[in-house]
């Protein structure tokens, strides 16, 4: 399989002239990729396979997009077992959520197919008399959507299935740790016979998402990843008044009140924190439990936490594989230990991956790193608090704002959780992780620029709106 660029329909080998390898993180001896980078002069040459194709692209009808779109989630579905374990093996997901994660993207397809179709643009009624007055909705053109690596299919899909459905072309740069699957997305696009130029894939480091958000003929960028790199982004892209969506982590929380159901309560923390080693932005990472049933969730979080299993994604068992590198793995080791000077991860020694044993916490500081910073790693820390006032206080102080969750079987505190918790994402009595495709994804404060992912909100993004008059 090709691990290059994906431009205009074919594989082209990066220019770069050094390499980042892909290593497997159940087996650091593993390595899946190797790689050049790619350079400013590839992400050019992708911009002028998208700029060739976007005129036809534009101009073709709903139903030829829909048809595209579609006959591309076949073809995924056709290489779906192909495509789970180059993600179980590539970034360490483990099998059973790979699955899902290729299932996901196929659901993904399918409905921007139908969004394809639908009617944009409403009938606004006219001062002048005689006069139709109506708004439509406008390609933008060259999109960039820079990915990570946890999500390697499907957050890329999420992005570029609506970008296409409303007419724009896409180049996708992707997560260095992500090339080998990323080779196989762009191979099923070749397979559907995607128009050339549509869809393009560029590999490489920080570097070529650089040259992608600062280049002037790209009209928007969309990212998911880290604040830091999010907010180089917003800058570069409002420095040329280019639009810009970033979705830039969590630090989820979920409250516990003292009539929920414990043990729902303590089955969906554990997997919303756990599973996947907690390397999704919305995993739940703090817990805030009211102290008369502290004691009582404790007991049980443990117990559910003990029976997810921990090992290599080749086991189909395993619910809890690796993080991503060994520096992921010393970062979380470094934070737990800034609480725990003495923690050692219950990893047996003998294993070659990055596997870090899920970890929980009671007794600290709302201000520790552990309960402030995100560590996408299976790390939980539980703060108690006196009633729902106090919870709300101690869920709402952090620099994030992406998802949240209620455990309680009271109506009105339910109500009273849902206006005062400050989240893009709110649940109830269910976990933090995930949205439906079909609903809008994205946070507040420092998870978000305010915009939506997915849904019927992905028009707001990858339109512009167009106000005609026609006077008689």
């Amino acid at each position: 399989m090709p691990t290059e660029n994906f431009i205009h329909g074919q594989f082209v080998p990066p220019s770069g002239d050094r390499s980042v390898p892909s290593l497997n993180p159940s087996d650091l001896t593993d390595v899946v990729a190797n790689p050049a980078v790619s350079t400013p002069q590839d992400v050019d040459a992708a911009v002028r396979g998208a700029a060739e194709a976007f005129p036809a692209w534009r101009k073709a009808t709903g139903s030829t997009r829909a048809e595209a779109l579609y006959k591309w989630a076949g073809a995924i579905q056709a290489r779906s077992e192909d495509l789970a374990q180059a993600i179980a093996r590539e970034v360490g997901k483990p099998i059973a959520e790979a699955r899902g994660e290729v299932g996901r993207c196929v659901v993904i397809l399918r409905y921007y197919a139908g969004e394809a179709v639908r009617s944009v643009g409403e009938v606004v009624p006219a001062l002048a008399p005689g006069a139709l007055q109506f708004s439509i909705r406008d390609p933008l053109g060259i999109v960039g959507l820079i990915t990570p690596w946890n999500f390697p299919i499907a957050i890329p899909l999420w992005k570029a299935a609506p970008a296409l459905a409303f007419g724009n072309t896409v180049i996708v740069k992707v997560s260095e740790h992500a090339p080998f699957v990323s080779g196989l997305l762009a191979e099923t696009a070749q397979a559907a016979e995607l128009p050339p130029g549509l869809f393009n894939v560029i590999l490489g480091d920080g570097e070529a998402g650089s040259a992608l958000a600062t280049h002037q003929a790209v009209k928007a960028i969309s990212f998911t990843g880290s604040a830091a790199t999010g907010a180089k982004i917003a800058s570069a892209c409002a420095a040329r008044n280019a639009k810009f969506q970033t979705e830039m982590g969590g630090k989820n929380v979920a409250i516990v009140l003292p009539d929920a159901d414990l043990d729902q309560a303590a089955n969906l923390i554990a997997g919303g924190a756990m599973r996947y080693a907690g390397q999704k932005c919305t995993a739940t990472s703090r817990v805030v439990v009211d102290r008369a049933v502290e004691e009582g969730l404790w007991m049980r979080l443990r117990a559910q936490v003990e029976s997810l299993p921990l090992g290599p994604v080749t086991d189909p068992k395993a619910a809890i594989g690796p993080l991503i590198s060994a520096a992921s793995r010393d970062r979380t080791l470094d934070a737990v230990r800034s609480v725990s000077p003495d923690y050692q991860t219950p990893v047996p020694g003998d294993w070659a991956g990055c596997f870090f044993g899920p970890a929980m916490f009671r007794g600290l500081d709302p201000a520790d790193r552990v309960v402030q910073d995100e560590l996408f790693a299976p790390v939980l820390a539980i703060l108690p608090a006196e009633g729902l006032d106090e919870a709300l206080a101690l869920a709402n102080a952090t620099p994030y704002g992406l998802s949240a969750s209620l455990f309680t079987k009271n109506l009105s505190e339910a109500l009273r959780y849902i206006h005062r918790i400050e989240a893009g994402m709110v649940r109830v009595n269910g976990d933090t992780t995930g949205v439906d495709p079909h609903a809008p994804f994205g946070g507040v404060k420092g998870s978000s620029s305010g915009t939506r992912e997915q849904g019927r909100a992905a028009i707001e993004f990858y339109t512009e709106t167009k106000t005609v008059q026609l006077n008689p």
